[in-house]
């Protein structure tokens, strides 16, 4: 009996894993075409974002040419902590001597030059004003913010 029992029992192990791998050759061809489908989907949604991401390029162009050609639009000035300290120096002013001119306080100054903060809008305008004056014009325009402080000094 032991041999019947051995036999039925490799015959039917023999015959479920027949049964198995049937229905796992044809899970396995649905896995792969479900991977194969995410791998398009995944290339369309980068295309996609890469389109949409010249789009909003090219439309922001767009925008900021159609207001440069109406005049509408507000100059927008640059600030760089290397270009103001560049500029300091080309006009031969201390860092006190420039918040002065500015307008602000010579931590202020110091702050701007080395990149831990950035100024204001209205500062970024009066900064870029004094990109294009000289060391002369520097200095008169020095001596009158000074020469109006000290009144208000004494007070």
């Amino acid at each position: 009996m032991p041999n019947i029992a051995t036999f039925l029992k490799a015959e039917i192990t023999r015959l479920a894993r027949k049964e198995i791998r049937g229905e796992i050759g044809t899970l396995r061809k649905t896995s792969a075409a479900h991977r194969r489908d995410i791998a398009a989907l995944k290339r369309e949604i980068a295309n996609l974002q890469r389109q949409n991401k010249q789009l909003s390029k090219r439309a922001a162009g767009a925008s900021q040419a159609a207001t440069a050609e109406s005049g509408e639009g507000e100059v927008r000035n640059r600030f760089s902590a290397k270009g103001f300290k560049s500029m300091r120096a080309r006009l031969g002013l201390s860092a006190d001597q420039l918040a002065t001119l500015l307008g602000a306080s010579m931590q202020s100054v110091y702050n701007w030059e080395h990149g831990k903060t950035v100024p204001r809008a209205n500062q970024v305008a009066a900064i870029a004003a004094l990109r294009t004056i000289g060391k002369k014009e520097a200095m008169r325009r020095l001596e009158e913010a000074q020469a109006a402080e000290k009144p208000s000094r004494k007070r």
